[in-house]
């Protein structure tokens, strides 16, 4: 990996403001609630799988089915990344709700109450992916859903273990977190614990620590094609 190679972050108007996302980095994206966290996940997400890249999603927000009508309000799909095995989806929120689904190689059941379960699945995950590419694009949306269903030190346990298997496997990943949920201190371990720092709040993109750029923010809307970054 070249330390010094970027990925594009696939939000419209981004990439022409601060250029690239260094690549095998960990950003946090965060925020208050309904600022586009997720839409932003979405985006990044799908225009690596558009390249041709490989993308593991860690669905702890949304379920199989919920995150698949999410996609389709803006128009978009990954009906064809699952069937071709260029996505791979851990699912650990739709047990909740007792959802059944056909046992797939790409859509993978766990458990938002069983972190153990998370790692196993999450390390087949990065094997399966580090065997067929030499990078891939990985997504956890969001911390703040494995925050509210286990302790606060389990969960650090989890994300600094899912880091490093990210970092070993050459992944670039982004984690979303919904500000003020945990504890001040936790926050302030989950900043400390990436390499980027994004803050959105609606209106503007607060690009606070990006390695090899400096602190600057970039007005932003979410209109039917998803979050576009205006220019000033």
């Amino acid at each position: 990996m070249n330390p010094n190679r970027t990925i594009e972050w696939g939000i419209p108007g981004l990439d022409e403001v601060i250029g690239g996302l260094p690549e095998n980095t960990v950003t946090l994206v965060y925020g208050p609630p309904k600022v586009g966290k997720s839409i932003f996940c979405y985006q990044f997400a799908l225009h690596g799988l558009d390249m041709e890249e490989q993308c593991l999603y860690l669905a702890v927000d949304y379920g199989l089915h919920q995150l698949k009508q999410n996609l389709l309000n803006f128009d978009w799909s990954m009906d064809k990344y699952l069937e071709n095995k260029q996505m791979y989806i851990i699912d650990v929120i739709s047990s909740l709700s007792g959802a059944k689904f056909p046992h797939s190689s790409t859509h993978i059941l766990s458990s938002v109450h069983d972190p153990t379960d998370m790692m196993i699945k999450l390390g087949m995950g990065t094997k399966s992916l580090f065997h067929n590419s030499s990078g891939f694009r990985s997504v956890l949306d969001s911390l703040t859903t494995l925050l509210a269903f286990n302790r606060d030190k389990i969960v650090l346990r989890l994300i600094n273990a899912y880091i490093r298997r990210m970092k070993e496997a050459s992944g670039t990943s982004i984690l979303t977190y919904t500000e003020g949920v945990s504890d001040p201190k936790i926050e302030n371990i989950l900043k400390s614990s990436v390499d980027n720092l994004i803050f959105l709040d609606g209106k503007t993109l607060y690009l606070e620590a990006v390695i090899g750029e400096d602190q600057f923010e970039v007005p932003y809307e979410i209109n039917e094609k998803g979050i576009i970054v205006k220019k000033n």
